[in-house]
């Protein structure tokens, strides 16, 4: 074996590392929590949990307000999609020895607020248990690499873009009826992006309440701290919420949520088992669905805060962001009902100011890959516009008619040049 040149995989986490590695000898077996804890790693999984709770759950809220759900139906959401992604954190990491990072489907999300006041909420529970079921298929029978790979990558990436559009808009439209809230909030971001941008959402929202509370808009109310009350809704299944609701969900959960988590993983040197990963999180969604849970997934903006070097410079010992990513999203879970009533006294404009920037990231990624392939540029462009227009056929959302009349341009054209190349 020549030093600096070979490379071997830890059967534990299925690491690629090299003979030459200094980071330390491989344990004879799966190291144990408390000596691979570290405080570097703990605070990458407490700032990757802060970052969801202060810009993907206000998307979350903005939802179930569109669906006009009770007090009590939206901490039972905030409840379960923080339980399973604190069950699927804690369990994966400990399991694989990796930090696998999970989050619930922003993209989604996005799209209910959207779709969601369409059906009433069995009808959306019901759709949610069938795009629970259809993960859970698709990870663990190895289907979600082929089904990926049948839908142009720029149709699935403009699908996203046209989902996530009306949350960009959203930043520059609260500046005409709140422009010190929103002002605030972009310029904020922008300036956090400059210099610390792993927190660009945190003072984002920072900054926002407090320009609120200047402007006399806030209107928080906490008389105590509340506990989580998990309400058990009975599933009701619809073709038009099935098409809707189930069927965009689950491509933009998969596409859109668990490709790039999966790539992260991979990029940071890990081998993730994707039927592992993929099943296990569809799995959960599908048994938390009754309680309010969309979709629970892989993250990727989250997972690279702890699957980089700043978590721990041996990747052997990053899992324990996992870790303790996992206990933070329990723990804030608990006190869901107390976070809905924060959030429900920020006034709309600030919301929708922190979802937008929050947003913004997952936004330049969809357009990009959007325009990316020449090739399938148009068809893209015809998925983007019909989902950005927020259309309603037959009882059906933008993003479904999005992606078939994307999916039906792509089949168009790609005939036309088949002919013209013979």
């Amino acid at each position: 074996m020549t030093s600096g040149t070979s490379s071997s995989t830890d059967p534990a986490t299925g690491l690629v590392t090299g003979s030459d590695d200094t980071s330390g000898a491989a344990p004879p077996d799966r190291p144990r929590l408390l000596r691979d804890a570290s405080l570097s790693a703990v605070l990458a999984g407490l700032v990757a949990v802060v970052v969801s709770y202060s810009g993907p759950l206000a998307i979350v809220l903005t939802a179930a307000r569109a669906g006009h759900l009770d007090t009590a139906q939206t901490g039972s959401w905030v409840w379960a999609i923080s339980l399973g992604s604190g069950l699927t954190c804690l369990g994966l990491s400990l399991w694989t020895r990796m930090p696998v990072i999970t989050a619930w489907s922003t993209p989604g999300a996005a799209l209910l607020v959207t779709g969601l006041g369409a059906y009433s909420y069995p009808e959306a529970i019901g759709a949610f248990l069938v795009t629970g079921v259809a993960i859970t298929v698709a990870g663990l029978t190895g289907v979600f690499g082929r089904l990926i790979r049948r839908v142009p990558a720029a149709v699935v990436s403009a699908m996203l873009a046209g989902i996530l559009f009306p949350f960009g808009v959203g930043v520059f439209t609260s500046l005409k009826t709140a422009p010190l809230v929103a002002g605030s909030v972009l310029l904020a971001y922008l300036l956090a992006k400059r210099w610390l941008p792993r927190y660009a959402v945190l003072a984002a929202l920072a900054v926002g309440v407090v320009c609120a509370a200047a402007d006399s808009r806030l209107d928080v109310h906490l008389d105590g701290i509340e506990f989580a009350r998990p309400v058990l809704t009975a599933p009701h299944f619809s073709a038009a919420s099935l098409i809707g609701v189930a069927v965009p969900l689950a491509i933009a959960t998969l596409a859109s949520q668990n490709a790039p988590g999966m790539a992260v993983l991979t990029a940071s040197g890990y081998r993730p088992d994707d039927r592992l990963l993929i099943g296990t999180t569809g799995a959960v969604s599908t048994l938390l669905a009754p309680f309010g849970s969309h979709a629970v997934n892989l993250a990727a903006i989250t997972a690279a805060i702890c699957t980089g070097p700043e978590a721990h410079r041996d990747p052997r010992r990053r899992y324990v962001a996992g870790v303790a990513c996992g206990v933070f999203y329990l723990l804030i879970g608990v006190f869901g009902a107390t976070l809905v009533v924060f959030f429900a006294g920020l006034p709309k404009e600030l919301v929708a100011a922190v979802a937008g920037v929050a947003l913004l990231g997952a936004l330049s990624g969809g357009l990009t890959g959007a325009v990316q392939d020449a090739e399938d540029r148009e068809a893209a462009l015809v998925t983007f516009l019909a989902t950005a227009s927020g259309v309603t056929l037959f009882g059906i959302g933008s993003a479904f008619w999005g992606l078939v009349l994307g999916m039906g341009a792509h089949l168009v054209l790609a005939y036309r040049r088949r002919a013209a190349t013979a």
